[in-house]
């Protein structure tokens, strides 16, 4: 599991967690910031998600509120969400940047490109 790439919805919500314990709503709210409002995640694929999260240890309940006579559930990265969310991120850091200077030098190599 550790060598296998995450989906990016998956790689949104751990690192929406990162900054701290959400609740689910929050969740999809930070999700749609952070990808710049191109992933919008509807409450039962996320809740589908958290599920599998917690089943892989990613993720664990932080604390449950009752917030106008509904409960809220609140969610918090764990040490190994933290540590595959890391991992990931220098996965996709080393795959841009090898897109970057090739890029580059196709752009060299091709002066009618610029």
């Amino acid at each position: 599991m550790k060598n296998r790439s995450m989906q990016e919805p998956t790689f949104l919500i751990l690192t929406a967690l990162a900054a701290g314990p959400q609740h689910g709503y929050g969740i999809i709210a930070d999700v749609l910031r952070i990808s710049g409002e191109r992933v919008r995640l509807s409450a039962g694929t996320l809740y589908t998600a958290l599920d599998r999260l917690r089943g892989e240890r990613l993720i664990e309940t932080d604390r449950q509120e009752v917030v106008d006579g509904r409960a809220r559930r609140y969610y918090r990265l764990t040490a190994d969400g933290a540590a595959r969310l890391s991992a990931e991120a220098e996965r996709l850091r080393g795959n841009a940047d090898t897109a970057s200077a090739r890029l580059h030098r196709f752009r060299l190599s091709r002066p009618a490109f610029r």
